[in-house]
């Protein structure tokens, strides 16, 4: 072999392996083993730890039957019995929803009722007979000696139940069966042979109008089943609000009998193909891998390394919770209950639900920018599905019904965050649907548009504080956009409103305060008091929350040192003992609470007056004191993803503190190295040199290589792929960022 030829082969050797370093994260097969899927099932967390894949339709999960504000979401760790699994819930929401399709096996060993489930069969059940793990629950029900196992595939929730010998043993499938706000509005079961029922559940609750209709085909035929109407044995088909149906058979020590629920909002059909596309078979462990699988594809997207089994554990949870929401809507013809409650057809996309859009505009719509950018255009597409039905954008939707719980039309950053980091969709008509959200006459944008801020009035959720500086935030987005469409006119109009907030800042008192009609503020005036006039927060809460001009929030608070001051005093001033604190004021540092979102991106605002390493104290003083790898591990609601995205983003070392300017505060490394996998063979790596419990504090950071004097970095150098990289310090490094850059605002970068 001739030099030049060795020369030529080393050329290549080396840029294969200068490829890899930089664009491929090596396979980890076990990502899965480090979700726990009980964080939150304890507390005011209020998940679920049932099967489902992402951004699944099915979350079969078990049902304690009991309602009350800890079992929203079906199950709640402290309890002691299991009512059944039914196939859908709600992720750390305070919405009561839902519990469709209730499942419970049963045999002759245990017949006791109680009150307190409405006399529905129940089991005990321990903690140390129950596990889960991404796609996969499991639990021993002990009263009967059955083992039920759970997975679930898009639009199909399975369920394997192992059965001790008895000759009385049952399926039962209640519809009736509901708790917290749901209730059942009309069902339907027909008998459709030996193995298979069909039927469908419409209910209310939280969302009015919600439709479920299934097939469900058991493994074994019925020895024979007993129909009900209303607790009326009746013949097949039955209709009516409260129907269930009882399946009887002899089974024989340990035999496995295996159900497969399809699912479809819009009609059997579609429950059909769900059952006959994603689940032809009654291989349960087979379904359980495929499941597995998706969500250990979907975790290897973020790589991290680090020494301690907690905080991999916490990562990889806020993962996997960060991808249980938004929900898949339309079934597998594309059709779905849409929200102008007609059967609608999304044509050349999946259509979704389940916008928690005042938690996840924050983070969680940033981190699918990054994580998730091939699901992106469908959620963008869905909101504008919304659009097209209604003539707003959606607020708070699920199972395709508008909500209107929360405030704000926070579908618009979430639109406008996905139009200028480059994501296909009709933006014509999305920037349509945003001006026209914001221009509506309802939830008082009328009041706000005519007096430039939202007076009080007597509603118990008036809110008025929280409702003009959401408002203000959102026309920011907009008039970013327009000025992007060269729409000047409107520009330069939702410019002006994106100040409104200015017009409710008491310069004397320096809050954000709430006034009446004729502009006077209201008295008396407490800051720390939680009123009417503040969504789920006081006004230490929101005064921060102008994230379009934090330079303009500075100036009003009376220049740096006096916002200094009043940054500290948010982290500083605890409540008092006899303070009353609602109950979604938790996660407290302070007045700051992390347990509710208007506060989520308060710690990096220090960043903006010369101080990060305030900004990098609080930052990892939240992230190890606010998650535990404990069934109440959230400190808080988690919110559809939200609760989760803010530690993804912030243990990585950044946080986009307004959520649709493409860029991202610097904050503090959790990890001794990250690396994210991007689409087209890119990653992003981000190490942390020096990093312990000590060297909190960054001392320098430089990216790709070179060294950057400021104090964010954009999703565009995210997404080229590359390397970010900290020199870690055990002291404040303040003096090294004196000079360093910030974003400017009424920018988009």
């Amino acid at each position: 072999m001739n030099l030049r030829y060795i020369y030529i082969v080393l050329l290549i050797l080396i840029g294969c392996k200068e490829k890899q370093e930089t664009t491929v994260i090596k396979p980890n097969p076990n990502l899965t083993d480090f979700v726990n899927t009980f964080i939150g099932t304890d507390g005011p967390g209020n998940t679920y730890p049932g099967a489902t894949v992402p951004f699944g339709m099915v979350q079969l999960s078990p049902d304690i039957g009991i309602p009350g504000w800890d079992r929203i979401a079906g199950y709640y760790y402290q309890d002691s019995i299991i009512s059944g699994f039914s196939h859908m819930h709600l992720t750390g929401t305070g919405a009561g929803d839902l519990y469709d399709i209730l499942v419970m096996p049963t045999n002759s060993r245990f017949s006791e009722r109680i009150k307190e489930n409405n006399f529905k069969p129940f089991s005990a059940f321990s903690h140390d007979r129950e596990s889960a793990s991404p796609g996969y629950y499991t639990v021993d029900l002990l009263d009967y000696g059955i083992k039920a196992e759970l997975t679930a595939t898009k639009h199909t929730g399975i369920h394997q139940y192992t059965f001790p010998q008895d000759e009385n043993s049952q399926i039962h499938i209640d519809l009736g069966y509901a708790m917290n706000w749901d209730r059942p509005t009309d069902t339907y079961i027909k008998v459709v042979d030996e193995h298979t029922i069909e039927g469908y559940r419409k209910s209310t609750g939280w969302a009015k109008d919600q439709r479920v209709y299934f097939v469900m085909e058991f493994s074994k035929d019925f020895d024979s089943y007993e129909l009900y109407n209303d607790s009326v044995k009746v013949a097949s088909p039955t209709k009516g609000t409260d129907t269930r149906i009882v399946v009887n058979y002899s089974t024989s020590n340990d035999e496995k009998i295996v159900v497969k629920t399809g699912v479809s909002s819009a009609n059997l059909e579609g429950a059909y193909k769900s059952i006959q596309t994603e689940a032809p078979h009654f291989n349960f462990n087979d379904y359980k891998e495929k499941a597995r699988n998706e969500w250990q594809k979907e975790l290897q997207k973020v790589v991290i390394e680090t020494d301690d089994l907690d905080e991999k554990t916490i990562f990889y949870t806020m993962m996997y919770q960060s991808m249980l929401a938004p929900t898949l809507l339309s079934d597998l013809n594309g059709n779905c209950k849409g929200a102008n409650d007609t059967i609608m057809k999304a044509e050349g996309f999946q259509r979704y639900d389940t916008f928690s859009l005042w938690d996840t505009f924050r983070a969680a719509h940033p981190l699918y920018t990054i994580i998730q950018p091939e699901r992106v255009p469908d959620f963008i597409k869905s909101l504008l599905a919304h659009y097209k039905e209604t003539g707003t954008l959606p607020v708070w939707s699920m199972q395709g019904n508008e909500t209107n719980m929360m405030i704000g039309y926070h579908a618009v950053p979430v639109i406008v965050d996905a139009y200028f980091k480059g994501f296909n969709f009709d933006a014509e008509l999305a920037y349509e649907a945003c001006k026209k959200s914001a221009m509506v006459d309802e939830r008082q944008i009328d009041q706000y548009k005519e007096l430039g801020y939202v007076p009080v009035d007597e509603h118990h959720e008036n809110w008025s504080v929280s409702k003009t500086v959401e408002y203000a935030y959102d026309d920011w987005c907009i008039a970013m956009f327009a000025k992007a469409l060269n729409k000047e006119d409107d520009y330069q109009y939702f410019l002006e409103r994106s100040e409104n907030w200015k017009n409710l800042h008491d310069d004397q008192t320096t809050f954000l305060r709430p006034k009446n009609k004729l502009g006077d503020f209201i008295t008396p005036f407490v800051a720390k008091d939680y009123s009417p006039y503040y969504c789920e927060s006081n006004a230490w809460h929101y005064y921060w929350f102008v994230p379009q001009d934090v330079e303009g929030l500075i100036q009003k608070t009376g220049g740096t040192e006096r916002f200094n001051q009043k940054l500290d005093s948010m982290f500083t001033y605890e409540p008092a003992p006899d303070d009353k604190l609602p109950i979604f004021s938790t996660g407290m540092i302070g007045q700051y609470a992390h347990g509710n979102e208007p506060s989520h991106h308060v710690a990096y605002l220090y960043n903006h007056i010369g101080k990060p390493s305030e900004t990098q104290k609080r930052v990892r003083q939240i992230l190890e004191t606010q998650y535990k790898n404990e069934p109440d591990g959230h400190c808080g609601n988690e919110d559809c993803g939200q609760m989760s995205s803010w530690y993804i983003f912030s243990s990585l070392g950044f946080y986009p503190v307004n959520p649709a300017q493409g860029v991202y505060a610097i904050g503090t490394p959790m990890f001794k190295e990250a690396t994210i996998q991007l689409p087209e063979e890119k990653a992003f790596t981000i190490k942390a040199i020096n990093l312990d419990k000590e060297h909190k504090y960054v001392k320098s950071i430089s990216l790709n290589g070179n060294k950057i004097n400021r104090l964010y970095i954009t999703h565009k150098e995210i997404m080229d792929g590359g390397s970010l990289i900290f020199e870690m310090t055990d002291v404040p490094t303040d003096d090294s960022f004196k000079t360093a850059e910030l974003p400017l605002t009424n920018k988009i970068y």
